[in-house]
């Protein structure tokens, strides 16, 4: 189904087109808002595991939250198809454009739901990152994921609309909530949550909590990185994209687990450095047909996240990681998100001019003899 020029209420059939579809930008910025709702109870319930507020009972107001944001987000979603249906559309049409994948990820999440339920029973509350690889939960994100990526899904499918706040702010919002559900299952290794580097965390100090702390860091620099890029081959973003996508996900990520006072300062500088991203990207101006400056802004950006990081780090806890390994480190990040720019956004492919032109043939004489 395609979407309408307007983005707006879209109709797809001739027998269709006097009947208004519940669908488009306003229906957009509705899932967003439930969808932000949606994954706070996510980060809620993160909060309440990482600061000892559950017992071994599945039924606890964090879980409350949690899944009372999935029925709204189900219902506002369900509601729509049923509302087309009733209005005339058929079951494919009904509904809406970019939301096929929602709804199928509203029956992935309840099915995590119902086994997380049975997991619980069974085997008992998961503790620390054990809550983080239990197969219910990885279930419940994936179908999370799936639900929250609606709006980006809508907005890439339109047509004809000028990139500007009120157009793509729904689709914006979405990447980061995306980002937002990523970065929640590598707690164990985000840069502000475990403090990589730092000096006062011994399990980041030794051989093994090194090599550990570096490969969390170029992780999370491609799951901050790489669907920003994948916005960039699709729209010239408005400015403040970039504070709005990374500095929601960094404030998220800097309350579920907040325990010192460094932590704030941590996710402070990778939120400055948003901002100073933004001014590379006014400056830059990249795209698909600029590619050259997405691939470097592509290796830039993630310079700028985590050498923010690490220039706050060693003005509050200090590090005693040597200087080859933190600058390596910020090295290995811009690294990841330069070849994340050649996935995503692939160089030309050369025309091969030795080739022999194909002789058109008379497909009827064609037909005629066999």
């Amino acid at each position: 189904m395609s979407a309408a020029p307007t983005h707006s209420f879209a109709s797809t059939t001739a027998s269709e087109s006097n009947r208004a579809q519940i669908a488009g930008l306003g229906f957009d910025w509705l899932m967003i808002i439930l969808s932000t709702v949606f994954v706070g109870g996510l980060f809620l319930d993160g909060w309440a595991h990482n600061h000892g507020k559950v017992d071994q009972s599945f039924f606890t107001p964090w879980h409350a939250f949690f899944y009372s944001g999935f029925l709204l987000t189900a219902a506002a979603l369900v509601g729509a198809v049923l509302l087309n249906r009733g209005r005339g559309y058929s079951l494919s049409n009904a509904i809406p454009t970019g939301y096929r994948t929602s709804l199928f990820g509203l029956f992935v999440f309840a099915a995590g739901g119902v086994g997380d339920l049975a997991w619980h029973s069974a085997f008992g509350i998961e503790e620390d990152v054990e809550a983080l690889f239990s197969p219910t939960h990885l279930l419940l994100g994936i179908g999370l994921a799936l639900v929250v990526t609606g709006p980006l899904r809508s907005a890439w499918n339109a047509r004809g609309q000028r990139s500007t706040w009120s157009t793509l702010g729904p689709a914006l919002l979405s990447t980061s909530l995306f980002i937002s559900v990523c970065t929640f299952f590598m707690l164990f290794s985000h840069p502000v949550t475990q403090v990589v580097a730092g000096r006062l965390h011994r399990y980041f100090n030794n051989d093994v909590g090194i090599v550990a702390g570096m490969l969390g860091l170029i992780v999370i620099a491609g799951l901050l990185v790489g669907p920003v890029l994948l916005l960039l081959g699709r729209w010239s973003l408005p400015v403040g994209s970039l504070t709005l996508i990374w500095g929601l996900n960094t404030a998220a990520m800097t309350i579920i687990d907040y325990e010192q006072i460094e932590q704030f300062w941590l996710g402070a500088a990778m939120l400055g450095a948003a901002v100073l991203c933004d001014l590379l990207l006014v400056w830059l101006r990249p795209s698909r047909r600029q590619h050259d400056r997405l691939r470097i802004f592509a290796f830039a950006a993630p310079l700028l996240l985590f050498g923010a990081y690490f220039a706050a780090l060693m003005m509050t806890e200090g590090t005693r990681w040597s200087i080859h390994l933190w600058s390596g480190s910020i090295f290995l990040t811009g690294i990841a998100g330069l070849l994340l720019s050649y996935l995503l956004i692939p160089p030309r492919i050369p025309v091969d001019d030795s080739r022999p032109l194909s002789v058109p043939t008379n497909n009827k004489q064609t037909d005629d003899k066999r």
